[in-house]
């Protein structure tokens, strides 16, 4: 083969790499922005009254969707934010653990900040299935309004299947995925154009002064509307949280070439079927459709939505374990669905807690109509903590200076501090919902947070350090404790001090085995770490050694794996003759304690619903021993 036809071929599979990839992000990255129009332009109409709808108001209203999509898609995340990377992952967490590395006198803002975008982003989470699900089967009412009381059931039933497919893992479900997507936005887009020509005035959309002078003449009213506009963009996070899946120019071109271009031809398309048929405003996306294709497009919408809700809820596994990593939840149980793709995960406390909530918020609210107001304030709050987020990265990591970040991101924020006072404004009809929810999450990181520190200074005056311990255990040898043959493995937080379960080892028991490890693993701000970076090893004496395993906080923390890359190295045991000791905490509360009572004990449920140490790190099952000992917080 010629040198120029092998060049050719590998562009070619570059280009097929990247056209499937970004096949894939559309399902994925963009099932939930993709939605959007079954509701958003419905609700944005609710507050102007559905009499007497004026041309100026149709025109202004799909001019600040298209202009919000433009804005904050399009330039702040798709253009800009992507950029934004920790070692190529996104996300709240993933830029809050980059800039905890840089940041200067400020870190328990940043990450009060970090925290709070979280749990706004978990609240979203639960909003998103519900009221997605909800608003794709509302479409029966058109086909069969006799069938409008089975929606509530009919939805329940599809989200606990939802839910019930997790642990399989979305690899098998995820190819099917992106083909659907894409049909999906086609026939949105078809739609759109199909409709178009009802009234070519709503092409005056793309003329801004429609927004503005909107905003300007309505007021109160006007801010109203712009909290259900801002229906228009959610999922936009989604786009930031997936890059590490997925990669910044797949889901950039995917945005342009498909996805941008639906949103708007269907947003323009149902403002023109509205600007001649007032009627319409009951349910303008279903009623773009012929009677005969309801049916189909009923299905079609439900398989979307489904698919839009296991975007967020994959995006909820990874950012749990993200905060379990970076020590901001305790240690939860993770299992692994795909071989080869270390981020197709499923943590089943999260998918319980997930499935809870969604049903609750189904149940209690019982139309999209209704959960549209609940909507808002988690996706505007994340959004704006994300743009406050970026401001630091670009002035420490990109150099930028102040005024210049400044100037760049206060268009963003202006919009997105709009945006969230327009969404406050539905506090009572159901925006209480993601507030408390966000509130709950972030309570129970805070105190995690700030149990283990607590936790940590208050066994660390009692420690004995571990270089002081080794040399008198050294000086007793004769008369010192019996020595056994083996391996014994110490796992601890603090190397510096001699582990816990080593010193009660030594009390009741009287021995000490021919070869000691004092292992500490730690997470590092990363995403991966590389083999070179695995471990640290230390001869500390001629029986006793430290080792330091680094794992990134997106990555599984196999220590069996690690070992057997080490025993390779150098460190020589035998894993059958090896035993592993663990330090068993029984927490007791302390009225005196750092925290408050009430804090005390939710850190103390917390610590004991946490996973057990040997299945979370992957120890050998019959080679581990637990010793206990009682902890005063």
């Amino acid at each position: 083969m010629s040198h120029n036809a092998e060049h050719s071929a590998q562009d070619g599979n570059k280009l097929r790499n990247l056209v499937g990839l970004a096949l894939g992000s559309v399902g994925v990255v963009y099932g939930d922005i993709g939605t959007s129009p079954l509701y958003a332009f419905r609700e944005a109409l609710r507050p102007i009254g559905r009499d007497g709808i004026t041309e100026f108001e149709i025109i202004s209203l799909i001019s600040m969707m298209i202009w919000s999509l433009t804005i904050i898609v399009t330039i702040k995340y798709v253009l800009f934010l992507l950029r934004a990377d920790n070692d190529g992952e996104g996300g709240t967490l993933s830029l809050l653990a980059l800039l905890m590395k840089t940041a200067n006198g400020h870190t328990a803002l940043l990450m009060l900040l970090g925290l709070i975008g979280a749990a706004l982003f978990l609240g979203e989470v639960m909003i998103t299935p519900a009221l997605s699900v909800l608003s794709a089967v509302e479409g029966i009412k058109l086909v069969a309004p006799s069938m409008a009381e089975y929606i509530v059931p009919i939805s329940v039933a599809i989200l606990f299947f939802l839910f019930a497919i997790q642990s399989h893992g979305t690899g098998a479900v995820g190819r099917f995925f992106g083909p659907i997507m894409a049909v999906w936005f086609v026939v949105m887009a078809a739609a759109g154009i199909a409709h178009i020509s009802d009234d070519f005035s709503i092409l005056g959309a793309f003329n801004p002064w429609y927004a503005i002078s909107f905003m300007i003449d309505e007021g109160f009213i006007g801010l109203l509307v712009l909290g259900s506009v801002f229906l228009t963009i959610t999922g936009a996070e989604a786009l930031y949280a997936d890059l590490g899946h997925f990669g910044r120019k797949p889901i950039q071109l995917a945005w342009f070439l498909l996805v941008f271009p639906a949103l708007t031809l269907n947003y323009l398309g149902q403002g023109a079927l509205v600007l001649k048929h007032p009627e319409a405003v009951a349910n303008p996306f279903y009623l773009m459709f012929p009677q005969w294709a309801l049916l189909p497009i009923v299905i079609l919408a439900t398989a979307s939505t489904i698919i839009a809700s296991q975007a967020v809820i994959t995006g909820a596994f990874s950012l749990t374990r993200q905060a379990i990593h970076l020590g901001y939840l305790p240690r939860m149980e993770i299992l692994f669905t795909s071989e080869t793709n270390t981020g197709q995960i499923f943590l089943p406390s999260v998918n319980t807690i997930l499935l809870v909530g969604v049903i609750g918020l189904v149940l209690a609210f019982r139309s999209s109509d209704a959960l549209a107001t609940a909507y808002g304030i988690s996706v505007t709050g994340t959004m704006l903590i994300s743009s406050i987020l970026a401001f630091e990265f670009i002035t420490t990591r990109w150099q930028w200076s102040r005024a210049m970040a400044a100037l760049v991101m206060a268009p963003f924020v202006t919009l997105e501090i709009i945006f969230l006072g327009s969404n406050l404004l539905k506090i009572e009809e159901g925006g209480y919902v993601p507030v408390l929810i966000a509130t709950a999450f972030t309570v129970i990181m805070w105190t995690w947070r700030r149990g283990t520190r607590i936790l940590f200074a208050r066994t660390r005056h009692t420690d004995i350090p571990l270089a002081a311990f080794i040399t008198s255990i050294e000086r007793k040898s004769e008369h010192g404790p019996v020595a056994v043959p083996g391996t014994a493995i110490f796992l601890t937080s603090d190397p510096e001090s001699a582990p816990a379960a080593l010193l009660h080892n030594l009390k009741h028991n009287h021995v000490l085995h021919q070869k000691n490890v004092i292992l500490t693993i730690q997470t590092i701000n990363k995403p991966r770490v590389t083999s070179e970076d695995r471990y640290v090893v230390e001869q500390i004496s001629e029986r006793f050694s430290r080792v330091m395993l680094n794992f990134g906080y997106m990555e599984s923390q196999n220590v069996s794996q690690a070992l057997a890359q080490l025993r390779k190295t150098g460190l020589k045991f035998d894993i059958m003759s090896t035993s592993f000791y663990l330090g068993r905490r029984k927490l007791v509360p302390d009225a005196k304690s750092g925290m408050p009572h009430w804090q005390d004990r939710l850190f103390i449920a917390l610590a004991n619903s946490a996973a057990d140490p040997s299945d979370y790190f992957r120890l050998p099952a019959n080679r581990v021993v637990e010793l206990g000992s009682h902890v005063i917080i």
